[in-house]
């Protein structure tokens, strides 16, 4: 695909242009796609690099060609089509459109209704990474204790995702409720390093048990997005065991590829998708 204006600097402190991200996306496409197929994407765009304006784009804009699949949604102001990447021509061509970081939904175009992930974001209040890396630990802990198989990833900004596959079973409301009664249970254990107060005033230096990315609508940064920070960091994909030595922005699209060539730790994921009855009982 041609990129128009390939050398339009996006991340101006390190020189990376459009044609960059454009060849990171294509490179990295076989995967990233697994996480994208079959989702709607809200895109953030932007036009004039990471230091300029910049925007969310739900609804697919007109110009955008035939060939990049959509969905409609239901959205508060009616039906709208959203984008859906489903192959490596769609993911470069949004590197076109200057969409640095596509974000996804939790369920997909076939039942949107219900999320087939949960996912609980450590957001920290400082710079404190021992701190978010022990909450992390602790909230992944807590969802295997309760029989479920959690996986683990770099945000590319400051904290962590732990992501649990389920099956597509429940909706929206009753996965948020799930989750935000195992943060509740967090917060109770811990009340000096978590905290469920999304207002940033409120926090004080406690992480964050974010919970509201599990709603109808709501999006999460898929595993190998580009984050629009300097350093053009990624989400990445982690081991458990990489916890205490990745931080949250460490893994970026200069350094990726040393860890493609290992082996995957989110190979096989969806094996592992289940419901919450039994976690729910548990709980």
């Amino acid at each position: 695909m041609d990129i128009t204006k390939p050398d339009k600097v996006l991340f101006p402190d390190d020189g990376i242009t459009k044609a960059d991200v454009a060849e990171y996306y294509a490179g990295v496409a076989d995967r990233m796609l697994p996480f994208l197929k079959d989702r709607p994407i809200n895109m953030q765009r932007f036009p004039d690099g990471i230091g300029s304006f910049s925007f969310y784009e739900k609804k697919v804009p007109a110009h955008f060609p035939d060939w990049v699949r959509t969905v409609e949604v239901q959205t508060a102001d009616g039906a709208q089509r959203q984008v859906v990447v489903d192959d490596r021509r769609s993911l470069v061509y949004l590197a076109q459109q200057a969409c640095i970081t596509p974000h996804t939904w939790l369920s997909r175009a076939a039942d949107l209704d219900r999320p087939d992930e949960l996912v609980l974001d450590l957001d920290p209040s400082d710079d404190d990474l021992a701190k978010v890396r022990r909450a992390t630990r602790l909230a992944g802990d807590a969802l295997e204790d309760l029989g479920l198989t959690t996986y683990l990833k770099t945000t590319g900004s400051r904290g962590y995702h732990v992501v649990v596959p389920l099956r597509p079973e429940a909706g929206f409301d009753e996965v948020r409720a799930f989750a935000r009664a195992v943060a509740e249970r967090l917060v109770e254990r811990e009340p000096d390093l978590l905290t469920l107060e999304a207002r940033k005033a409120g926090r004080g230096d406690r992480v964050l048990v974010d919970i509201m990315r599990n709603g109808y609508g709501q999006t999460a940064v898929p595993p190998y997005a580009v984050r629009a920070r300097p350093g053009a960091p990624v989400s990445a994909p982690l081991a458990w065991d990489e916890l205490s030595r990745v931080a949250p922005g460490d893994v970026t699209i200069a350094n990726l590829a040393r860890r493609l060539a290992k082996d995957d730790p989110w190979a096989g994921m969806r094996r592992h998708a289940s419901g919450l009855g039994r976690a729910r009982r548990r709980l």
